[in-house]
């Protein structure tokens, strides 16, 4: 028996032998490794030990560790509460449909700019889509209460010009969903088109080759060389949007919220900013934000799973 401790024992210090030498060998990479290794662990681990907060009835006096537990009773508040119903449906409904508008636009954009042969024009194309990634929320929201302004903005110039009564679409609420799914396409549908871009590169010369000398038509090459081609990365962007579809943009949406379109613009997150920071409410905040973060980690690996089983392309 103790010479089996022994051996263990002696086996355990072999492999930490080499383990240490390994890392004394190659000690620039493992020190390259450990600048985003301490970021990820002070600003996204170390941040999870308040998620309590949403189990305690907390005093800023009395601090995070010295309030007392309440369990599951700003859960319960939460779920119990008049706006729980309309937040979850708000959520999701201007999600999905950023999702259902938003996600074939940058694929769309991009299968058409490889499609291009004039560089200058491809050039000018692309600094014109990417442009809009760059503009700030605020400065974009701005533009797009200018733009939808029924007496002055381009909307309402253009509509008159063709004889149209122009509308305050920010003034219906069941038109907000739309207004902000194209306005996002708008703003990011450029740079998402650079990942797509970038897949299209990838793809090996000799399958176009192969597709023209079979006399296949520019559509023809599209469907069967170029969407197969990008498949994974498309399979793998769409898991990651999935696990994001309860983290609606917070600030685009709270600059173009007003009295008038609040019943269909008002969103978990803007509900949170609210009840948190201007009413103090901190732990029933705590416990709102708590719950969204679980409900898109369960979407993540839900659809993580269905991807797997379908097209066995996935994050893990």
């Amino acid at each position: 028996m103790p010479t089996d401790v022994q051996a263990v024992t002696s086996a355990r210090r072999r492999s930490a032998t080499k383990v240490g030498r390994r890392i004394l060998k190659h000690w620039e990479y493992y020190l390259l490794v450990l600048v985003p290794m301490a970021y990820i662990v002070i600003f996204k681990y170390v941040p999870m030990v308040g998620a309590q907060i949403a189990f305690r009835d907390f005093n800023v006096i009395e601090g995070m560790w010295g309030s007392p537990w309440v369990g599951l009773r700003e859960f319960t508040r939460f779920f119990e509460s008049p706006s729980f119903r309309r937040l979850i449906e708000n959520t999701f409904s201007i999600s999905l449909t950023r999702l259902l508008l938003g996600f074939p636009a940058p694929i769309i954009l991009a299968l058409a700019l490889n499609e291009i042969s004039q560089r200058s024009f491809k050039r000018s194309v692309q600094m014109v889509t990417y442009a809009p990634h760059f503009i700030s929320t605020v400065v974009m929201a701005s533009m797009i209460i200018l733009f939808l302004n029924p007496r002055l903005g381009l909307f309402g110039v253009l509509m008159r010009a063709a004889g149209v009564q122009p509308v305050n679409y920010l003034a219906v609420a069941s038109h907000f969903k739309f207004v902000y799914a194209l306005s996002d396409i708008w703003q990011h549908a450029g740079y998402g088109a650079i990942i797509y871009m970038a897949a299209l590169a990838a793809i090996n010369p000799e399958l176009y080759e192969a597709a023209r000398i079979d006399g296949a038509s520019r559509l023809q090459k599209i469907i069967h060389v170029d969407i197969p081609g990008i498949m994974p990365v498309m399979v793998i962007l769409l898991i990651l949007e999935f696990g994001e579809i309860m983290e609606v943009g917070f600030e685009k949406i709270y600059l173009l919220q007003n009295p008038v379109n609040i019943s269909a613009s008002e969103i978990i997150q803007t509900y949170v900013y609210k009840i948190g920071i201007i009413n103090a409410s901190f732990s029933f905040a705590s416990a709102v934000g708590l719950f969204n973060s679980v409900i898109n980690f369960i979407l993540l690996v839900g659809v993580n799973a269905a991807a797997r089983r379908i097209s066995s392309n996935s994050l893990w």
